[in-house]
């Protein structure tokens, strides 16, 4: 490994139906959103496993014990960890400062964004270790898809407009505040939206099973 003292701390949900991917639902049908979440979730943790940059972490929502992530443990050869807290916010915080306890720096991903690669992971890694403050991995959508800390700070989780487009303005506008040093990634996009999902089928370079998503969707014909 190339980064032993960074820890890559994978956020994921356990794909159930109705609980995953809610605003593609009307679009994939419950099952089918759930398939998609499972199929980019697990296309994040073979990035990140492959890469052998550092230990991978997988965290998990509500709950280690369901068998997805007990599969994900075996397959991946990842340790599994319990997301604690009230909202997304509260969980990345509560993730990020137990680790920082333990590590010099930590890296913090979700499972929506297929692009996300080695050589990303491979400059936040060196970015961290060079000194920088902060990493942060600009969406499209005005998130972040990434986001490496050698510090905790609370006001980089509370108050957070999450899942608004004025959460990657709004955590620079921290890193300002706390006057801190920081570098940013290439713009990426993730999967929330159907023309998203379209986006990503039309990318022979994704690998998507189109087939499992058309199975559950309500108008399959929709699905390319």
């Amino acid at each position: 490994m190339e980064f032993p003292d960074a820890r890559l701390l994978i956020f994921a949900k356990a794909p159930i139906p109705g609980q995953v991917k809610t605003r593609l639902i009307p679009f994939l049908g419950a099952s089918g959103a759930a398939a998609l979440h499972e199929q980019l979730a697990r296309r994040t943790l073979a990035t990140a496993v492959n890469a052998r940059l550092c230990p991978v972490q997988l965290w998990c929502w509500p709950d280690p014990n369901h068998a997805f992530f007990k599969d994900c443990r075996e397959r991946y050869c990842v340790d599994l960890y319990s997301q604690s807290g009230s909202g997304l916010g509260a969980r990345m915080a509560h993730a990020c400062e137990q680790t920082l306890r333990q590590a010099p720096y930590v890296i913090i991903i979700g499972t929506d964004c297929p692009g996300l690669s080695r050589e990303d992971l491979s400059t936040a890694c060196t970015a961290l270790a060079q000194g920088h403050d902060a990493v942060i991995g600009p969406a499209e959508d005005g998130g972040y898809i990434l986001l490496g800390l050698r510090t905790f700070a609370p006001i980089l989780f509370d108050n957070m407009p999450w899942g608004s487009s004025g959460v990657l303005d709004a955590t620079r506008a921290c890193f300002k505040q706390l006057r801190w040093r920081w570098r940013e990634l290439p713009l990426q996009w993730d999967v929330d939206r159907p023309e998203d999902v379209e986006r990503l089928l039309r990318d022979p370079a994704f690998d998507l099973d189109a087939a499992a998503l058309a199975n559950e969707a309500p108008h399959k014909s929709e699905i390319p």
